[in-house]
């Protein structure tokens, strides 16, 4: 087994030989989301509310079935994985009480990742607070300890959560999104990073709501971190560090006036209360909401509607008894009455707002805020605990921080907060694509100079044109990386989120077999992370149980890149097992355990029909997995200047700038998958040195990758492989059989 050590050196990642190491990763699994025992995804309602009682031992995977979905990464070309779990999952029966056997389980399943020698580091990962307010992350007993009753959020409107609807096949697209801007979420997060200044009534156990959930949450990451400590053999060698909470939102902190929606709120849809609306209604009063869709230009409003909970409150009613979770909550906390009209921010009485600006300044001071002072200020706090608790276990940890999406980051540069062992984990979405699920080859947006004040109006910022358009996307992130250099400091940048959704046009791909929009958004998105000089991403999302009936089985959401109803592309391009009538077809596409083609079975392989000689009725569906399956530096010996690939040609070029020549056992190393790029059809051209193509292997998997010996100085490199159209697979050339000949002899180089 290779070496997995990985250090981070200003603001790269190199290894033990000092050579630069870019993160080709994805998230590992969505699965994780929600509990395996009982199995409840986020349309079943059956066992929803009995959350204390439930298991995420089995999650993301079972054991038995961990090594093929580690095979599959593998050969995919993935050298990292954003590990994610859930507070939820360590801490569901109550406060302090752990769940030893899923820890357990954990350490087990991350054993098996370090065989395949993936970079691991974990994510304690949360959508819009909890499962039972729309999301996942947080354990049901935080509402309770909040004082919030998630059986009445349904009628409120508190929060949408899918498992509570009539149908919920008819959930509407990305609406659970909007969750982050209803009472649930907005209360939440609020009491969660500043409850002591806008709750100070709000006490459990002797401490404020505040201290009472963070040190909660920062305790249970802490435990699972000692947990894999003393397991003795995961830390470093497969767990290379730990990402803050995922998608921190500030909830109302900010707020200049409740009853407005803020102008800087960019998604609208469904209903959409402003912050004292849904106050109101999530005291049960009948409220009147305006109504917004997304269409192809964003959110437009489409009317209004009466929210009548019918005098349902959110809140605990008086009588709830409080021993269930053996807390003590001040008597100075009333339950059955809103917390904030509890804070004088309105009169239950009269139903009047009295301090529409309470959460736009710091109540005992009067300090004005904004998103970028909480940023600053609130979120810096809690990431300083938490790092702080995590480095208390393992002092050498990585800690990727991760402050709110597409927000000005927190200005540390220069700081004592500037830690040289820091990375910068940044989120992106094509939000038009994510939103309408659909690739629009005319026009895009530039979101994010939209919100850092680039344009004098947002009209200049539509790019027309599918070039303009990727070239949009790669800037944007580009801007991301430049503004992390100047605000976070010297550290490396991984986008540890960024994906398209594959159910695009009504899941028209999946009747026709025709993926070729979700390939144009999945290459532009590749572009755009090659483009941005970042040191590489996780993408979203690896999802084990995906279907084309219920997508990632979890908000209507499916944006997995592998599904059990889709085939997988076939790796190797001088053949073909595609015919789901032949053995060969099979193995390949239902058992990852499946041998490698390699010289002792390549003329077998060969004899395999191709895709020429399958009938029409032969399943079509690649889930653009030759937009995602693609070259990649993966070892740089020097710096990385640049790297792109060009699907529609098939060329992958590369250059960087190294200060002395290549170690004979420490070469550049470009991973280099067999569909695009076989031995036999390959045409590289270097400024200098020799290369090589042949295969890592890794637990019976062998990842082809060209290996390349170069002098000091600026050097480049140019990979062409097979031009072909879209969905075109079967490649056939008279020079196969003398490349077969010398793989048969044991020689598969090229040089």
């Amino acid at each position: 087994m290779g070496l997995l050590h990985l250090r981070v050196d200003g603001k790269v990642f190199r290894d033990t030989e000092n050579r630069e190491i870019v993160l080709r990763g994805i998230n590992v699994a969505g699965d994780a989301k929600y509990p395996k025992s009982p199995d409840i995804p986020s349309y079943i309602y059956e066992g929803f509310f009995e959350a204390d009682d439930v298991s995420f031992v089995g999650r993301p995977f079972p054991l038995d079935e961990a090594h093929t979905h580690f095979k599959r990464l593998r050969k995919w070309g993935y050298n990292a994985i954003r590990y994610m779990f859930t507070w939820e999952a360590i801490e569901h029966s109550g406060p302090g009480i752990y769940d030893e056997e899923w820890i357990s389980f954990t350490i087990e399943v991350l054993r098996i990742a370090k065989q395949y020698e993936f970079y691991v580091f974990m994510d304690p990962h949360q959508d819009v607070w909890s499962r039972l307010s729309g999301g996942s992350g947080a354990p049901m007993w935080t509402l309770y300890a909040a004082g919030l009753n998630p059986k009445a959020f349904k009628a409120t409107e508190a929060a949408l959560v899918q498992n509570t609807q009539d149908n919920p096949a008819e959930f509407p697209k990305m609406i659970w999104s909007t969750n982050y801007t209803r009472l649930v979420c907005q209360t939440m997060f609020t009491l969660f990073w500043a409850g002591r200044d806008f709750a100070p009534k709000a006490v459990i156990d002797g401490m404020n709501i505040q201290d009472y959930l963070q040190s909660h949450f920062i305790a249970a990451c802490k435990h699972l971190a000692l947990r894999i400590h003393e397991a003795a053999d995961i830390e470093h060698n497969v767990v290379i560090g730990w990402e803050t909470m995922n998608e921190p939102h500030r909830g109302l902190i900010g707020f200049q006036d409740i009853s407005v929606v803020p102008s800087d709120q960019q998604l609208q849809l469904g209903t959409s209360p402003t912050a004292f609306q849904a106050m109101l209604t999530g005291s049960g009063r009948a409220c009147e909401q305006n109504t917004w869709a997304f269409g192809s230009f964003g959110p437009y409003k489409t009317g209004t509607k009466l929210v009548d909970p019918e005098g349902q409150s959110a809140w605990l009613p008086t009588d709830y008894d409080d021993s269930k979770y053996g807390w003590r909550r001040d008597l100075g906390w009333k339950l059955g009455e809103c917390i904030w009209a509890q804070h004088g921010v309105w009169d239950p009485a009269t139903d009047t707002l009295l301090v529409k600006d309470y959460f736009s300044k710091v109540p005992s001071t009067g300090k004005p805020l904004s998103y970028e002072i909480f940023t600053n200020s609130y979120f810096m706090d809690h990431y300083r605990t938490y790092r702080d608790a995590i480095r208390d276990v393992w002092p050498a940890a990585i800690l990727l921080c991760q402050p709110p999406v597409m927000e000005v980051p927190p200005d540390l540069k220069g700081t004592k907060d500037d830690d040289p062992n820091m990375v910068h984990a940044v989120h992106y979405y094509d939000g038009l694509t994510l939103l309408t699920k659909h690739w629009n080859r005319l026009y895009n947006v530039d979101v994010i100079g939209v919100l850092r004040g680039k344009y004098w109006a947002p009209a200049f910022a539509v790019k027309v044109g599918e070039t303009a358009i990727r070239n949009c996307l790669r800037d944007q992130l580009k801007f991301l990386r430049e503004e992390s250099l100047k605000y976070m400091g010297n550290h490396p940048l991984l986008f540890t989120e960024i994906g398209i959704p594959y159910d695009m046009d009504d899941k028209k791909a999946y009747d026709t077999g025709d993926y070729s929009s979700q390939s144009s958004a999945m290459d532009a998105n590749h572009f755009a992370l090659e483009g941005s000089t970042g040191n590489g991403f996780t993408l979203w999302l690896y999802q084990t149980e995906n279907n084309h009936q219920w997508g990632d089985l979890w908000n209507g959401e499916d944006l997995s890149i592998y599904s059990r109803d889709d085939l997988e592309l076939p790796l190797t391009a001088t053949y073909n097992s595609l015919n789901p009538q032949s053995p060969a077809y099979s193995e390949s596409h239902s058992n990852a355990d499946e041998p490698e083609v390699g010289p002792r079975n390549l003329k077998r392989a060969l004899t395999n029909p191709s895709i020429a000689s399958v009938s029409s009725q032969t399943p079509k569906g690649y889930r653009a997995a030759e937009a995602y399956i693609r070259p990649s530096p993966i070892y740089v010996s020097g710096s990385l200047t640049s790297h792109v690939f060009d699907l529609r040609n098939c060329m992958f070029t590369m250059t960087l700038t190294a200060d002395v020549a290549t170690k004979s056992d420490a070469p550049t190393e470009i991973y280099l998958p067999e569909f695009h790029f076989p031995a036999s059809k390959i045409v590289v051209a270097v400024s200098g040195g020799k290369w090589q193509i042949d295969y890592q292997e890794i637990q019976s998997i062998r990842v082809p990758r060209l290996q390349w010996w170069h002098a000091e100085g600026e050097q480049s490199i140019k990979i062409e492989g097979i031009k072909r159209k879209p969905g075109e697979l079967n490649t056939s050339s008279s020079d196969e059989a003398s490349y077969l000949e010398r793989c048969e002899k044991g020689d598969c180089r090229l040089m």
